[in-house]
């Protein structure tokens, strides 16, 4: 196969509009035409479709992913100068808030096939100054749960979930019982940024909780800490969701299950045709505790080769992304902020093989096939 009949691109938000857009265009004109852009019903709506979603009794809409973590360790009333574990290999926004806040961020490994913080290396990191866990669950499939939670319970530690890219996958804990990600710990986030599983035409954010006074406390803090109107009980800030933008997120969210089904199906694709590649190259690892939204689907290229195979991808016309080139700890901002629970060599490690392929809900088996057959010729 040579050719594809359509430009490659990682996210196809346009395409994905047109299928989507007699609901889209329904729903934005609606709040046009009642003019109640800031607060209007869509966002209350929306929170309360997306907490039926997730089965969770709480869900509260703001401005974007990097606030929901901020206001998520505000209301865990956390003082400056205590720590907060989190992976090493992560977008940035989880220290960032960590240390905006006074705190020091704490860094442990990840697994070197999940991605995800390595619980086996957590309780290393803990000292009598952890006050919380950061946990990403990373590319769409939910970090290793129980372990965490357990080791939490045992030192008195908040554990928060960012859960901007795996929207919608499922843990299953060890007697058969689930939950979905993001609404297992004490406060969960997500992101509603356009490239993610559920995603608005801008910026938006949201948190998840089960515990009421977390949920209260959330809401103030979001709203300029206050109560009632111009009583302000903390320190706040505002943080909200477009009604616009919730508006969008009401219309996808009844087509999320259909969007991660069409991921998954491309990522089934993929490691059928890409399997001939081990081990110069390894396909994503499912675990057995978490479904996989495939947010990314991301491979990892053995023998020091990944910039050379992007560079001839690229010189195809097929696009790629690395997540993340530069592990926290390498960040120039925050090298003398961090604790480092080890030398971090996992991190250090992923940063220089993974590489991300195209994935969206409008791949065709073609687009598919193309990438595929172009990268297995690359490689070998």
């Amino acid at each position: 196969m040579s050719i594809v009949n359509c430009q490659l691109t990682m996210v196809d938000l346009h395409g994905q509009y047109l299928r989507l857009k007699t609901e889209i265009d329904a729903a934005i004109q609606n709040v046009i035409d009642s003019s109640a852009f800031i607060n209007g019903p869509q966002v209350g709506l929306f929170a309360a479709y997306l907490a039926d979603y997730l089965q969770v009794p709480h869900v509260i809409p703001c401005g974007n992913g990097t606030d929901a973590l901020q206001i998520a360790l505000m209301a865990l009333d956390l003082q400056p100068g205590d720590e907060v574990v989190l992976p090493a290999f992560t977008y940035i926004a989880a220290a960032e808030v960590v240390a905006l806040l006074g705190l020091r961020p704490v860094l442990v490994d990840v697994d070197a096939r999940t991605f995800n913080l390595d619980a086996r290396l957590l309780e290393a990191a803990i000292t009598d100054k952890t006050r919380a866990v950061i946990v990403v669950h990373l590319f769409g499939q939910a970090a290793d749960m129980e372990p965490i939670l357990s080791i939490a319970s045992k030192h008195h530690l908040y554990v928060v979930e960012d859960n901007a890219q795996s929207l919608g996958a499922t843990y299953t804990f060890a007697d058969g019982t689930t939950q979905r990600a993001g609404t297992i710990g004490h406060i969960g986030t997500t992101s509603f940024f356009p490239s993610k599983p559920l995603a608005c035409y801008g910026d938006g954010g949201a948190l998840m909780t089960r515990d009421n006074l977390l949920a209260d406390r959330i809401r103030m803090i979001a709203n300029h800490g206050q109560k009632t109107k111009y009583n302000h009980q903390s320190i706040g800030c505002n943080s909200r969701l477009d009604t616009l933008q919730a508006a969008v997120l009401d219309v996808k969210l009844r087509h999320l299950d259909e969007f991660t089904a069409a991921r998954q199906s491309a990522a089934h694709l993929y490691d059928e045709l890409l399997a001939s590649c081990a081990p110069k190259l390894l396909l994503p690892l499912r675990t057995t505790s978490s479904t996989h939204v495939f947010h990314q689907y991301t491979v990892l290229i053995k023998e020091g080769r990944r910039d050379e195979v992007r560079l001839k991808l690229r010189e195809r016309g097929i696009p790629s992304m690395v997540y993340y080139p530069l592990p926290v700890h390498r960040q120039a901002a925050y090298r003398t902020l961090v604790r480092c629970s080890g030398t971090l060599p996992v991190a250090t490690a992923l940063c220089e093989s993974v590489l991300s392929l195209p994935i969206h809900t409008e791949m065709t088996p073609e687009m598919v096939q193309y990438i595929a057959e172009n990268l297995v010729e690359i490689v070998q």
